[in-house]
Order: structure tokens, then C-alpha cells, then sequence
């Protein structure tokens, strides 16, 4: 925002001017504008259009009462569907700026379209931003397509190109497939109401697999119809699969994208809901190949098992004769087979006996009682001997510890002369003066002193 303060030079005084310079004043309008107005849609009338050899455009946009300087700069002239020339009514949108080498108010555009196709176009835009924020469009309520249908309903104009298109095509790829039509304008007032009820009465009856709502090709305003927010709605609630198929592929409407599938054109969309029957009969030969090997292995294998059977098969008396022919011959080799197990056990037990009477600890407990008894003597013996050596040992370094013990040395009336200030031995009189004190340990006692005279 710009400043209008004033700065007074003392209390009392005359206030001191905030003086603008042009510059000044241009950037802070040039601040002021562009920061106040959002990208904006203008409709107005160009006049006074030029084009200099930068390549870039001016021109005044006006209505009755007012104008205003237009900049169409060269990188945004791109993307013009039209080209922009004087008297043309159009729909710009542009940002508000401010040109300060002129000190110029002025509309930078980034967009320019025709008035009447432009206001059909943000119309469909802003049905599109609006429904799709409403999950009309979302992928996950999209309904699958039948494979096979037995009946198609189509929703278009009875006595078009685009209904003998869709029956030709159906009747060529599937005659099976039967054609129930609804028809409907498909242009002009009230055709969008009149398409949705069609709609809602497709999904009441419920007598079609899937719908085909189509119409051939035309301008913006043509396929209005189908960017009615009433059609929309319809599609979205009507409970059967529904393929869009209106215009031509560069067309797109608001029924595009809500219905289950899209389709380029009428004749396209029939072909999505039709197969192919050549496909299919293709298909169902080589199922029946494949049905056919399947059936002859099951069959051939079966038969090898109803064979290998037959050769098992015997008669119920053999059968038992033959059993009890085993049984008699499992019950001889229990017998056998405890006797000999019997006997083993007896046998090993007899062994164990053996070695356990070869192993008994008793003789080895007397010996190592011997041993333990020998071995303790001995023990009692070395450990006096050895306390006899300790003994006589310390007795020696004793004697040899008095003989060097500096205490030996004071008792023989030798003293230790230490300094009283710092604790250190005193070995030569050069390390004292007169007057100094000094520490004197005797063999018995201690003494201070004071140095009167040194000899060296």
C-alpha cells in the first residue's frame, strides 16, 4: 500500500514532504494493480489493432461506455484458435498490469477466443470442473460392458445416418444381437431433457443389456445437448452400461466422460458392444477341439484304470482261502519272531551280568582309598619340611635386614640431617646457611635445630 505519512522535523515545526518521484509513483501503481486483480475474463471489441515487426500485438478492447490497452505478446499467440483483427467481439482472459514507460493502465492477455463459441466453451468447462469434483467422472463407478448382449438400446435421432450406421454394423459383426431404439432430437431447445428422459426410461425398463446414446458430428453448439448438466445426471444414475458415441473423435462433451465408455463415433461404438462372429465361432471351434482332446484323455485313461482293475478282480472264496493262507503264515512267524526275540534278551542279559560283576567300582574304590591314604603321609611330610626351610631362610634375612637397616646405622650414633622447609636430605654443609633450620633424626627421637656455623 502506498505511504502517505508525513515526517515532522522537530515538535512545532512546518511537517517535511514526502515528494514522489515518477518512477516512484509508476512502480508503486504498476505494485498497487497487479497485486489487487486476479487473472481475469474480459468480453469486449477489438479496435485499433497492430501488429509491428516485433510480432507482438496491441490493441484497445472496448464496449459502449469504456476501453482499455491491450498487450498480446508473440509466445501467446500459440495457442489462438482465432486470429484476432478489429470489429471481432471477443473473450480474453488476462492479467491487469501497468505499463510504466508510457504510465499506461493495460491488460496483458494469455487467451483470446470468439465471444459466442467462448462462452459455450467456459460454460462447458465449468459444468466439467463442478461435476467432476461431484465423483461424476470417477474411473471406480464405471460400470464393466457386457461381453455378449442380447439387446442393445440406442438413444439418437430415428431417421439419421448415424441409427442406419449403428443397425448396419451391429447386423454385419452379431445378427443375434436385436436393436431396441429411443428416439430423440438431438439438437436444438429441449433435446437435452428429452435425452434424458430416454435415459431414465432405459434404466426403468431395464429391457437392454447396454445403451448407445449417439449422433454424428457438428460445431460446439451443435452437440450442446450432450453437455447439459440434466444428461449428465441421467447417465450417471441410470443403472445400465452406457457407451457414449457422439460426433466425431476430435469431439468430446460432458456425456463423454461420464458414461462407462467413449467411443469415436457412432459406428465405433457399436463395435464395442458387438463381437466379432467370426471371433466368437472361431473361438467356439477351438473350444470344441480342446473339449473334444480333453473328453478322448479322460476316456482312454479311465479305461486303462478299468482295465488294471479287471486284472485285480477275483473271486470272493480265493480271495478268502488266500487270506487265511496269510494269516496262518503271519502267526508261525510271530511265534518264530518272539522266540528268537526271548532268547536274545536272555542272552544279552546274561552278558551284562558279566561285565557289570568286570565293572564293579569296589576294587577300584579300595585302591584309590590306598593311594588317598599314601598320598596325605606325604603331603604332612613335605609340608613340614618345607616350613622348616621357610623358617631357617627368614631367620637368615633377618640378620641380613638388621645389618642394612639404616636404624642398625643411628643406633651406632649416626643421625639424618633433613631441611625443615622442603623435607630434603642434607649430605653436604654446602646445601645450608647459617641461620637456616633443619630437621635431626636420631635413633630414637627427632630434633630441630638451627644452623650457626658451617664448615665446608
Amino acid at each position: 500500500m502506498i505511504s502517505r505519512d508525513l515526517v515532522t522535523a522537530a515538535p512545532g515545526s512546518t511537517p517535511l514532504r514526502d515528494i514522489y518521484s515518477v518512477s516512484r509513483l509508476a512502480r508503486e501503481a504498476k505494485a498497487l494493480l497487479e497485486g489487487s486483480f486476479p487473472l481475469l475474463w474480459i468480453e469486449g471489441e477489438i479496435s485499433n489493432f497492430a501488429r509491428p515487426a516485433s510480432g507482438h500485438c496491441y490493441f484497445t478492447l472496448k464496449d459502449s461506455q469504456a476501453q482499455v490497452r491491450c498487450a498480446l505478446f508473440r509466445g501467446s499467440q500459440r495457442t489462438l484458435a482465432c486470429v484476432p483483427k478489429d470489429g471481432m467481439h471477443v473473450v480474453v482472459r488476462a492479467r491487469v498490469s501497468f505499463y510504466e514507460g508510457r504510465g499506461e493502465f493495460q491488460l496483458v492477455i494469455e487467451h483470446l477466443e470468439e465471444a459466442g463459441e467462448g462462452a459455450l466453451r467456459r460454460a462447458f468447462e465449468e459444468l466439467k470442473n463442478r461435476l467432476a469434483l461431484e465423483g461424476l467422472f470417477d474411473p471406480a463407478r464405471k460400470k464393466p460392458l457386457p461381453r455378449l448382449p442380447r439387446r442393445i438400446g440406442v438413444i439418437t435421432s430415428p431417421g439419421g445416418a448415424v441409427i442406419r450406421d449403428i443397425i448396419t454394423t451391429l447386423a454385419r459383426r452379431f445378427p443375434p444381437i436385436s436393436v431396441l431404439i429411443y428416439p430423440v432430437p438431438v439438437q436444438g431447445e429441449g433435446a437435452a431433457e428429452k435425452i434424458a428422459a430416454a435415459i431414465r426410461l432405459a434404466g426403468e425398463r431395464r429391457d437392454c443389456d447396454a445403451l448407445i446414446i449417439a449422433r454424428g458430428g457438428g460445431s460446439l453448439e451443435d452437440l450442446w445437448a450432450f453437455n447439459e448438466e440434466v444428461v449428465a445426471r441421467a447417465l450417471y444414475q441410470c443403472p445400465l452400461p452406457v457407451v457414449s458415441g457422439v460426433g466425431h473423435e476430435t469431439d468430446f462433451t460432458i456425456a463423454d466422460l461420464v458414461a462407462d465408455a467413449r467411443a469415436p463415433t457412432p459406428t465405433a461404438a457399436a463395435v464395442m458392444l458387438s463381437p466379432d462372429l467370426r471371433e466368437w465361432l472361431a473361438e467356439f471351434a477351438a473350444a470344441e477341439q480342446q473339449l473334444r482332446r480333453r473328453m478322448n484323455d479322460r476316456l482312454a485313461s479311465a479305461q486303462q484304470r478299468l482295465d488294471w482293475l479287471a486284472t485285480r478282480l477275483v473271486h470272493p472264496a480265493d480271495r478268502i482261502q488266500h487270506l487265511r493262507q496269510r494269516l496262518i503264515d503271519l502267526s508261525r512267524r510271530l511265534i518264530l519272531a518272539q522266540t528268537a526275540r526271548h532268547n536274545a534278551a536272555a542272552t544279552a542279559v546274561l552278558a551284562a551280568t558279566g561285565r557289570l560283576h568286570r565293572l564293579s567300582p569296589a576294587a577300584t574304590i579300595r585302591q584309590v582309598q590306598l593311594r588317598f591314604a599314601h598320598g596325605q603321609e606325604r603331603l604332612t611330610l613335605a609340608m613340614r619340611q618345607a616350613l622348616e626351610r621357610g623358617a631357617h631362610r627368614l631367620s637368615i634375612s633377618s640378620g641380613q635386614l638388621d645389618a642394612l637397616s639404616p636404624l642398625a646405622t643411628l643406633a651406632r650414633g649416626y643421625a639424618i640431617v633433613e631441611r625443615d622447609d622442603t623435607g630434603a636430605l642434607v649430605q653436604d654443609a654446602a646445601q645450608l646457611r647459617p641461620g637456616q633450620r633443619i630437621r635431626v633424626l636420631l635413633a630414637r627421637g627427632r630434633l630441630k635445630a638451627l644452623v650457626e656455623e658451617k664448615q665446608e
